[in-house]
C-alpha cells in the first residue's frame, strides 16, 4: 500500500494549538495521511516513554512511522573512530525507531571531503558492508535501512551510488529524494520519462520487490551550481520538481512506496496534495 505523510510538524500544526508530537498522528490522519517521519537530525533527543506514546497514537490510526538518523553520519570519513560514531548513529536510530513501532531508518551516506569521489564511494561501500553485519549482529535486520540520495554535488548519493550501497543486504532499500536529485542535476526532472529512468534503474538493480517498497522524499528545492540550497513549498513555480509525472510512473509500475514530504513548513498540506494527485490518476 502506498503511503503519504510529512517529515515532522508543519507550521499550521502549532498555529492551530497543537503542543506535542503525540498529537501529530491524529492531525495528519484527519488530512487523509498515513505516514510520518520523525527526524533525529541534530541528535536522538527523545525519551523512550515519549517515543512509545507517539508510536501508540500512530498505531491506532494506521500511521506508519519512520525515522531520519542524525545528519552527522559520514561513512567516507577516513577516521575509523568517526566511522564508529556513524555506525552508532544508525544503530541507535534503529533502536529508537523500534520504540516508536516503526521499521524504516533513513540515513545520509557520506560526503567527498578530502578524498576523490571514487575513493569516497569505495570507502562508503566498505562501511555500508560493515554496517550490514552490525545490523544483523544487533538483531535489527527485520527493519528497512534506507540510504538517501543527496542534494549537493559534493555529497555521495546519486541514484547509481545509493543503489549500489543497497546491494550489500536485502534490508537496504533506497530513499530516493527527487528534490535532491533535481537539485544535484540542475533541474533534470521534468517529464515522466525523466522519472521513469530513475525508477527503472532501481528496479533493474534491486528487483521489483525492493523497488516497490522504496522510501521516497519529495519537495521542491531551490538549487545553485553546487546543488541544493533550501527547501521550498509546493507554491514554488521556478525550481521544481513537479509530482504529477512521478505519480504517473508510480502508478504505471504499481509501486507501493512510503512518500514523505519535506516542504518548508507546509509538509502535511503538500503531502495531502501529492495524495490527491496520485488518487486522481
Amino acid at each position: 500500500m502506498i503511503r503519504f505523510g510529512p517529515s515532522g510538524n508543519e507550521k499550521r500544526f502549532g498555529e492551530t494549538g497543537h503542543k506535542s508530537t503525540v498529537e501529530a498522528p491524529q492531525y495528519i490522519a484527519d488530512m487523509g495521511l498515513n505516514a510520518y517521519e520523525y527526524s533525529f537530525g541534530r541528535g536522538i533527543n527523545i525519551g523512550d516513554d515519549k517515543a512509545a506514546e507517539i508510536g501508540a497514537a500512530a498505531a491506532k490510526l494506521d500511521v506508519a512511522l519512520s525515522v531520519h538518523a542524525p545528519y552527522y553520519i559520514n561513512f567516507a570519513n577516513p577516521d575509523d573512530a568517526m566511522a564508529e560514531k556513524s555506525y552508532n548513529y544508525v544503530l541507535n536510530s534503529a533502536l529508537k525507531c523500534k520504540t516508536f513501532g516503526g521499521n524504516r531508518v533513513v540515513f545520509h551516506p557520506s560526503t567527498v571531503g578530502k578524498l576523490t569521489r571514487a575513493e569516497a564511494v569505495e570507502l562508503t561501500k566498505k562501511r555500508i558492508s560493515v554496517l550490514a553485519d552490525l545490523i544483523v549482529g544487533n538483531n535489527l535486520d527485520n527493519m528497512w535501512f534506507c540510504p538517501e540520495t543527496m542534494g549537493k554535488i559534493n555529497q555521495i548519493g546519486d541514484v547509481e551510488e545509493v543503489t549500489e550501497f543497497c546491494k550489500f543486504a536485502d534490508f537496504y532499500i533506497p530513499t530516493i529524494d527527487f528534490g535532491h536529485i533535481n537539485s544535484r542535476t540542475q533541474g533534470s526532472l521534468r517529464t515522466e520519462e525523466d522519472y521513469e529512468r530513475l525508477i527503472v534503474h532501481v528496479i533493474n538493480n534491486l528487483g521489483m520487490e525492493r523497488a516497490s517498497q522504496m522510501h521516497v522524499h519529495f519537495s521542491k528545492i531551490e538549487y545553485g551550481k553546487g546543488g541544493e540550497v533550501r527547501h521550498l513549498t509546493f507554491d514554488d513555480t521556478v525550481f521544481g520538481p513537479e509530482f504529477l509525472p512521478l505519480a504517473k510512473v508510480i502508478k504505471k509500475y504499481k509501486l507501493s512506496p512510503v512518500i514523505i514530504c519535506e516542504s518548508d513548513g507546509t509538509q502535511a498540506r503538500d503531502a495531502a496534495e501529492m495524495k490527491r494527485i496520485y488518487e486522481s490518476l
